[in-house]
């Protein structure tokens, strides 16, 4: 009577309740947190309570034979209580507070009925994992199992029944959490029913005390597994959309950082490489790194190579956001190839002595982030990039004065 799958779930369990206790703690008035870690922390305490050795202890500090059972039900009864409000805090609306409410009444009563029933019956026998059959037919002890077991198979009927139905009308990582709850909460239903068919077999005079004692058991344990990932699932689901969201754009802005490699290191305008850094972190030293390059090529910016090379990519394509990352691209590489040029002059910030056509003038403007992950695919090739533009008779070519 090892308990390894009690303790094995509660430790899945409080694992993820200790992954949400920082955020408990600079959230504390938030009510949808506590009910998270309510239940992440009175379902461990379920599993912890419930483990042999845990029964052994309880009753032998205690003094009492058979004091750790109400103290598991009273635990588990909180537990269903978490769970509903939990789902009714998650789906929200006009009635939550009163809703959530009636519930925590509702199983506080169960509470105090068990205690009570306890307190009338008598259990001198210590039974560490088969006290349901054992006094099955005992009075107020049998009260007290069959009170704790409905109130548990209603919760999770109720749990089960609404993360399913919900789980049809949301997409992403919310539903995939709710069927996780959902399939955790039928399978805690798989606990109370063996329990309650082997209660009942013991009314019947016959000995099914394995379903209390090996079914039940592996079906709390799955449960357990299930309902954790469940709720845990629309938590980390944003988390890791964006760190995927920003090692794509990471990747992509390559090219362009690739582009401006030269200047960014004879000008030593790129910030150190973050080591051991998240996916984000990594893309804004990217993005710091290429707009440093691009404020510093900001008057070999030509608005006049801008202006026909983006008329030409809109004729050609028809796609504005396509045009302009064209220009951009063609505008920059002439840019850096101005720049290195020893023989080049820089241009005057106020734009005298430009052209009169207006090549050479500054666009006085850097792109978004948004905008250069576009520009980065036309320089990398992968965005159509019309063919630059023909320099009229006369007019000095792009980037050069």
């Amino acid at each position: 009577m090892s308990g390894l799958v009690n303790y094995v779930s509660c430790g899945v369990l409080w694992a993820g309740l200790l992954v949400k206790a920082p955020d408990l703690l600079r959230h504390r008035r938030d009510p949808y947190l506590r009910s998270i870690c309510a239940v992440l922390g009175l379902a461990g305490l379920c599993f912890f309570l419930g483990a042999p050795p845990t029964v052994g202890a309880v009753n032998r500090i205690g003094g009492v034979p058979n004091l750790a059972a109400p103290l598991t039900y009273a635990a588990i009864t909180g537990y269903c209580a978490a769970s509903q409000v939990l789902i009714v805090r998650w789906r929200g609306g006009p009635r939550v507070h009163r809703t959530a409410r009636r519930w925590m009444l509702a199983y506080a009563g169960v509470v105090l009925g068990i205690a009570v029933t306890f307190a009338l019956g008598d259990a001198p026998v210590e039974r560490r994992t088969d006290l349901d059959t054992y006094y099955a037919t005992t009075p107020f002890i049998a009260e007290m199992i069959v009170l704790y077991l409905v109130a548990h198979l209603a919760a999770v009927t109720v749990t089960t029944v609404s993360s399913l139905r919900w789980a049809r009308r949301v997409r992403g990582g919310l539903r995939a959490g709710l069927v996780l709850l959902g399939t955790g909460s039928l399978c805690g239903a798989g606990y109370s029913l063996a329990k309650l068919i082997a209660v009942g077999a013991r009314w019947a005079g016959e000995d099914w005390s394995a379903l209390g004692t090996a079914v039940s058991p592996a079906a709390a344990g799955l449960g357990a597994l299930l309902t954790v990932v469940g709720v845990l699932v629309p938590l980390v689901a944003p988390r890791v959309a964006e760190a995927r969201r920003a090692r794509r754009t990471y990747a992509r802005l390559e090219p362009l950082e690739r582009a401006l490699d030269d200047l960014l290191t004879r000008r030593t305008l790129r910030l150190p490489r973050p080591r051991l850094a998240s996916p984000t972190t990594r893309l804004v030293w990217r993005q710091t790194s290429v707009h440093n390059a691009l404020s510093h090529l900001d008057a070999y910016f030509d608005a006049g190579l801008y202006e026909r090379t983006r008329s030409r990519a809109l004729a050609a394509t028809g796609d504005e956001d396509r045009a302009e990352a064209a220009a951009w691209a063609a505008v920059i590489g002439a840019a850096v190839r101005a720049e290195a040029d020893p023989g080049h002059r820089v241009p005057p910030p106020d734009g005298a002595g430009r052209p009169p056509d207006g090549a050479g003038r500054p666009l006085g403007r850097v792109p978004g982030p948004a905008a250069l992950v576009r520009i980065a695919d036309a320089v990398a090739g992968t965005a159509p990039l019309p063919e630059p533009a023909a320099v009229p008779s006369g007019t000095a070519p792009a980037g050069t004065a």
